[in-house]
């Protein structure tokens, strides 16, 4: 197993695409730190399924977007694990809004969660690495949205640029201490966040014509590459965004 006795800490991770990220990770070998808002029914069902494949999990209650929730959880990750070596930033939120209806609140909810929560954990995480005398892997999961405009969701096209070139900085900034940093951009996926439209057959099929493998992505094809990342095998790759799209970026227009 290409991750045994390794420990990831994986955010919004109890449904959809960390979810499938978690459970991937643990089938590798590693023990898992599972960021949750609340830890209910589908957290503790994660946390089953990954002791199923005879790994540690252990859950961590936190909201990303606040900064000392996030210094905590890693405190407290490392506490519960000898070392953490892998972080993936996956919690994010959007919400739809044409730009001159765009509230402050919403606007901050989402640059927060989505923008400031991946930078101060992964501030904690590479002082934790520092600390400990180990290298690093970070994984942030973005968006097709780093670069495709996507109207009424300013703010959530901004939290993606921006976690792009915050992957490009630290990938440099942190080589020195073995610290990888590469992003990870879903295009359509069936996940939660993504209800709406899948509550919708005409849009679904709509979009469906317009990427090129002619279907919507399911959150194991994004968990793959994510592994693969996480893996040795990826130990000479940093500062890349890696496109998890079906081919939709080749010639996508909004509808």
């Amino acid at each position: 197993m290409q991750l045994n006795h390794q420990v990831a800490l994986i955010t919004g991770a109890g449904q959809g695409i960390g979810q499938a990220i978690a459970l991937k990770l643990a089938e590798q070998g590693a023990d898992i730190a599972l960021n949750v808002r609340s830890d209910d029914e589908r957290a503790q069902a994660v946390r089953v399924a990954i002791e199923a494949c005879g790994r540690r999990c252990e859950v961590l209650v936190a909201d990303v977007s606040s900064v000392v929730a996030v210094r905590a959880m890693v405190a407290q990750a490392a506490a519960a694990f000898p070392r953490i070596d892998i972080l993936v930033n996956n919690a994010g939120i959007e919400r739809r809004a044409g730009f001159l209806e765009v509230e402050e609140a919403d606007y901050d909810q989402v640059l927060n969660t989505n923008l400031k929560g991946p930078f101060f954990l992964t501030q904690a995480f590479a002082a934790h690495c520092r600390r400990a005398g180990h290298p690093g892997k970070v994984i942030n999961i973005s968006s097709v949205h780093e670069e495709l405009p996507f109207p009424n969701f300013s703010p959530y096209c901004m939290s993606k640029g921006g976690l792009k070139m915050l992957m490009r900085n630290l990938a440099i900034e942190l080589a020195p201490l073995g610290i990888t940093v590469n992003n990870v951009a879903p295009g359509a996926i069936r996940t939660p966040i993504n209800s709406k439209l899948l509550d919708d057959p005409a849009q679904v099929s709509r979009l469906e014509t317009q990427i090129p493998l002619r279907r919507l992505g399911l959150p194991s094809d994004v968990a793959g590459l994510v592994a693969f990342l996480a893996s040795d095998d990826a130990g000479y790759i940093t500062g890349t965004t890696y496109v998890v799209d079906g081919g939709l970026l080749w010639n996508y227009a909004e509808q």
